[in-house]
């Protein structure tokens, strides 16, 4: 079998943290292999969670130094995401396994192996759709969607918390994180509901805090001022750097967003992730739900393609705070 396998993935936090299982996979069924990971520099802190990933490669370093990926003498790469330099660069340094879609036109001149499936089209979610690849390496896989959360691997992280994070914690309730924005990556819920959740929330059991980058935290300022005003509320909004946020939310009991980045990160740390929707390929719950023991999504069953021309989505209003506050009932510890 191979000893060294890369897997490229130098997209979103989201997406990264569901190809983690692929990378769990191939541990577990061959351990010696040695399983490196391409990523974003950003995104190094939550691969490096990954107990079935042994070592992390930055994009831009190998971009600026090529001998770096050849260094590392792998029988495969697996490009999860397209990436045209990596590409070129895995065939200039001669990795003997290049696999990649073949609906990327710089696959056919870089990529020796090419797997035909469109992700767009597929009724697949996404983390099934990656280990697609490995047919073209005549690995045999079976398993199912409901499982896969399992070879996430997630390392503990609880210890050497800073205690400027770890004093907003009140171990007395269920402490809850609102991700009301995606950075227009996502339909979202939209600040009125999230207003309305807090509101109906019983104040002696939960503890809010709103999380976002800086530039969130203007907007709702800017939107829904009253949202931060309100003194039961903990505004976290460009205050935490990546490894914090990901401290933080292991701290924490559960996180409530639309499809973003956070919402898979609250489900790799095994804390309650609710996902809210719109039904709308191929953005929908079934390519993108979070995966987890304790992962859930809301998404209402009908046809939304009236919503495709606007990022305000009718049918993900038509979910209720009084919804997601049952929800939160029934799984608060």
């Amino acid at each position: 079998m191979f000893s060294k396998i890369i897997i490229s993935r130098t997209d979103n936090l989201g997406d990264v943290v569901l190809t983690l299982p692929l990378a769990g996979y191939l541990k577990t069924q061959f351990p010696t292999t040695e399983i490196i990971f391409i990523g974003k520099k950003y995104t190094q802190n939550i691969i490096n969670l990954c107990s079935y990933v042994d070592v992390f490669l930055d994009k831009d370093e190998i971009i600026n130094d090529n001998m770096i990926l050849e260094n590392i003498k792998a029988d495969v790469i697996l490009f999860v995401f397209p990436d045209k330099q990596l590409a070129k660069i895995a065939k200039k340094v001669g990795i003997k396994n290049r696999v990649g879609t073949s609906n990327r036109w710089f696959h056919w001149l870089y990529c020796n192996k090419l797997a035909y499936f469109s992700r767009k089209k597929s009724n697949l979610h996404e983390s099934e759709l990656n280990f697609k690849l490995l047919k073209r390496l005549s690995i045999d896989y079976h398993i199912e969607l409901k499982n896969l959360w399992q070879y996430y691997g997630t390392k503990n992280i609880s210890e050497n918390i800073d205690e400027n994070i770890s004093q907003y914690i009140d171990k007395n309730k269920f402490n809850l994180i609102l991700h009301p924005k995606s950075k227009g990556s996502a339909r979202e819920w939209g600040l009125k509901n999230y207003e309305k959740l807090i509101e109906i929330l019983p104040k002696n059991q939960f503890k809010i805090f709103i999380s976002g980058v800086k530039e969130e935290g203007e907007l709702i300022a800017k939107e829904l001022p009253q949202l931060f005003e309100n003194q039961d509320v903990i505004n976290l909004t460009g205050k935490l750097n990546m490894l914090q946020f990901l401290q933080f939310i292991s701290l924490t009991d559960g996180l409530i967003a639309a499809s973003t980045g956070p919402l898979h990160l609250a489900a790799f740390l095994n804390k309650l992730a609710i996902g809210i929707f719109p039904p709308m390929k191929p953005i929908h719950p079934t390519r993108w739900k979070p995966l987890g023991k304790n992962a859930h999504y809301f998404c209402i069953d009908k046809n939304c393609n009236d919503c495709k021309k606007t990022q305000n989505c009718i049918c993900m209003q038509q979910i209720t705070p009084e919804e997601i506050k049952e929800m939160l009932m029934e799984n608060k510890k």
